[in-house]
């Protein structure tokens, strides 16, 4: 494919804007400068449009944001109507009410509700809450949860974080309940924070233990569903495995790429939020909530939970009889939920798994298909976009096996590897 019109405007980019992005992950960081895209012109349902006109199936769907498709029909109308009547004012909307109300019906932990405009905004709130709840500072945090000291400052990409607000996280291991339980005989926490799951299902019980331990010790659980929401099940991630936190935040499934979040949590708890500040001019902005109105009533309408899990079961079905019958075991597995799945890449003797990644994404980029690791579904995706993503996989992947086997994988690149970020998950 051809990327000279992105090329030229990411020179541009860069010269007004620190990678020439807004986000991390849609920056060079992530896109192999030399064989990707880096800047899309326009999107309809499951496809992408990028500046050189290049077509994709696209799996990445702005981070998992985009739930339903890009201009959904029904989204698009309700904000349409909305921007007639205006935007943001100097009192309250009504949609702040009905969509809290809304999100009330289907949270299962949901009593009360709070609006923001992003992930890191909800996931803040939420430690603020919990420490004014509790009296209590340190907080234990497993999975990603935004951009802020109090989360960034636990992992290696911590320049600018006071030393003193990194002292109070404390990380723990997915499925390794020792792991949280050491970090309680040595704190006091306020808080544990997770995303109930990510690439891997909880095991042994694993969730109800994490809310035992931590109610043990007068700690509120919070399950940062920001991707699970709406995605897993209706109600989320605690829906789906029964366990209900004391607070939870939503985001990108929320409002279909409007900018939107949510803090919901029981009455006694999220009153707290009348006695901390968690203040913004714009959460109540109306284009996004009247997004979230429609969005939440074509998931309730036509179940579209229960049709990521469908389709995306047939993605993994496939994939996996993919992998096993070209013996691709050794540098390639799947995990995570349907809806949310991911397509692992080992790290080989003469290979890191960046190495082997960059060749993968110049590879599936040529070939039509946006994407990352993971398969970020919608709504508007189709059993022929899984076919033909299953089609590329077919090529792509015993390709780069015989590259490795073969010891020519960097040969084949046609840019420079991608270098470590820093891992969450």
């Amino acid at each position: 494919m051809n990327y000279k019109k992105s090329e030229q405007l990411l020179d541009r980019a860069l010269k007004s804007i620190p990678l020439g992005s807004q986000t991390f992950s849609k920056s060079l960081t992530q896109y192999p400068r030399g064989v990707s895209p880096f800047f899309i012109e326009k999107g309809k349902g499951a496809k992408v449009w990028d500046v050189d006109g290049n077509k994709y199936i696209d799996f990445v769907n702005s981070l998992a944001a985009v739930t339903l498709g890009y201009c959904d029909k029904n989204v698009d109308e309700a904000v349409q109507k909305q921007m007639q009547n205006g935007v943001t004012f100097s009192l309250p909307h009504c949609l702040e009410m009905e969509v809290a109300e809304k999100l009330i019906d289907i949270i299962p932990c949901a009593e009360k509700v709070r609006f923001a405009k992003n992930g890191t905004d909800a996931t803040s709130a939420s430690i603020r809450i919990a420490r004014a709840y509790t009296g209590k500072d340190h907080i234990a945090v497993c999975g990603y949860h935004g951009w802020q000291d109090w989360y960034i400052g636990s992992t290696t990409r911590d320049l600018g974080v006071p030393k003193a607000v990194k002292e109070l996280t404390h990380k723990f291991e997915y499925n390794n309940i020792e792991s949280l339980e050491k970090i309680f005989q040595e704190r006091e926490l306020a808080c544990v924070i997770m995303e109930p799951m990510n690439a891997e299902y909880p095991q042994d019980n694993f969730l109800e233990k994490i809310k035992t331990l931590a109610h043990k010790n007068d700690a509120l659980l919070i399950f940062d569903e920001t991707i699970t929401g709406f995605r897993y099940s209706l109600g989320g991630a605690q829906a789906l495995f029964n366990v209900i936190p004391d607070l939870a935040t939503f985001g990108k499934g929320m409002a279909n790429g409007y900018p939107l979040s949510a803090v919901v949590g029981s009455n006694e708890i999220m009153q707290k939020v009348e006695d901390i500040f968690f203040s913004g001019t714009f959460g109540g902005e109306t284009l996004s909530l009247a997004a979230a109105n429609a969005v939440i009533d074509k998931y309730k309408k036509d179940n579209v939970p229960k049709y990521l899990n469908d389709l995306g079961n047939y993605l993994l079905k496939k994939l996996n009889q993919l992998i096993i019958k070209e013996g691709l075991n050794d540098v390639f597995r799947t995990s995570g939920h349907p809806a949310w799945s991911y397509l692992q890449v080992k790290a080989q003797d003469k290979y890191t798994a960046f190495e082997i990644k960059t060749l993968f994404l110049q590879e599936m980029f040529k070939r039509g298909i946006l994407i990352l690791s993971s398969h970020n579904l919608n709504f508007s995706h189709s059993e022929e976009d899984i076919d033909k993503l299953i089609s590329v996989y077919s090529e792509v992947l015993p390709l780069i096996k015989q590259s490795i086997d073969n010891d020519n994988l960097i040969e084949q690149l046609n840019c420079k590897p991608l270098q470590p970020l820093f891992q969450v998950r």
